[in-house]
């Protein structure tokens, strides 16, 4: 038997190409946050790639992303609905969570899309809708093309074992990491309203770097703006003017993962996670990152607060 056909071949084949998508979800993070390279058009349009077959427009995730940052754990914060909505019930959370961790390369483009179909979606400004009308045509240009040409040579199967399959798995991955950082987290501080993870050993580390250090999770969202290489020096600054403060940093992704599962049961975050209702913030129109969220829009009742 050839070695190419060989069945484990094939499961490390497929496990190896699904983790490289699942970069490209931190890829496309770091586009959104336009911060990929210095030249900012490069990751507007790389992002745009990449969303393109994520089936999740570029524009739409940045869109809902910043508002991810601005209003973490708050009602207002699209990018974890329905876990920190408390319109949603818990049993529609209970019977959600499963679906989005089964199948996240589906649930996340619903959730992302609700933040421009929604009819109380903030976003108003006409060019940015319109290019995120663009971005989903072009989308379905692009897939419809795909698709017909899949049918109409019969590669299906071949499809559906080199990209379809990964794709899935890749949105299990997507969905856990999403998960791990948030689910069950009731304060709205940055640095303690999310799961940090500083590797302590190879393994966690190598998953950080090419990962551009998203697992450091904390102060990304406090410091949205700051380059993912300075992340860990600067989080360790934050501990040792802190020494009181029990932030929740872990020192390997499953040791979070382990803290996130109990959740599972009863998953929410922010109000549904038990944190009292947020109070106003100091700007609730917010049209693009910041480069300290505590600072510019956080409550300062609610600053510090666990839950």
């Amino acid at each position: 038997q050839n070695l190419g056909d060989h069945l484990l071949t094939k499961v490390f084949l497929t496990a190896c190409t699904a983790y490289f998508m699942f970069c490209w979800t931190s890829c496309f993070h770091e586009c959104a946050h336009q911060t990929l390279t210095s030249a900012r058009w490069i990751s507007i349009w790389f992002g745009r790639l990449i969303g393109t077959v994520m089936f999740v427009p570029y524009t739409v995730y940045r869109e809902s992303h910043i508002r991810h940052h601005a209003f973490l754990n708050k009602p207002t914060d699209w990018e974890l609905w329905p876990y920190a909505d408390p319109s949603c019930s818990l049993t529609f959370r209970r019977f959600f969570v499963w679906l989005d961790l089964a199948l996240g390369s589906i649930s996340a483009p619903f959730i992302y899309a609700r933040i421009y179909f929604h009819p109380q979606s903030p976003i108003h400004d006409l060019a940015i809708r319109r290019a995120i009308r663009n971005e989903f045509l072009f989308m379905g240009i692009f897939w419809g093309t795909v698709f017909t040409f899949v049918t109409w040579h019969g590669h299906w199967p071949e499809f559906t074992r080199s990209w379809l399959v990964p794709w899935l798995i890749a949105g299990v991955l997507q969905t856990g990491r999403k998960l791990t950082e948030h689910l069950g987290m009731p304060s709205y501080d940055p640095l303690l309203g999310t799961r940090t993870v500083i590797g302590s050993n190879w393994l966690t580390r190598f998953g950080t770097f090419v990962n551009f250090d998203i697992f450091i999770h904390g102060l990304h969202h406090r410091h949205p703006r700051v380059a993912h290489n300075q992340l860990r020096n600067k989080m360790w600054n934050y501990i040792s003017a802190n020494p009181a403060t029990k932030y929740p940093i872990y020192t390997s992704y499953w040791s979070a993962t382990w803290a996130m599962l109990p959740f599972l049961l009863n998953p929410g975050s922010g109000v549904n996670a038990g944190a009292a209702v947020p109070h106003a913030s100091k700007c609730d129109d917010v049209q693009d990152f910041v480069a300290d969220v505590s600072n510019e829009i956080l409550s300062e009742a609610d600053l510090g607060r666990i839950g």
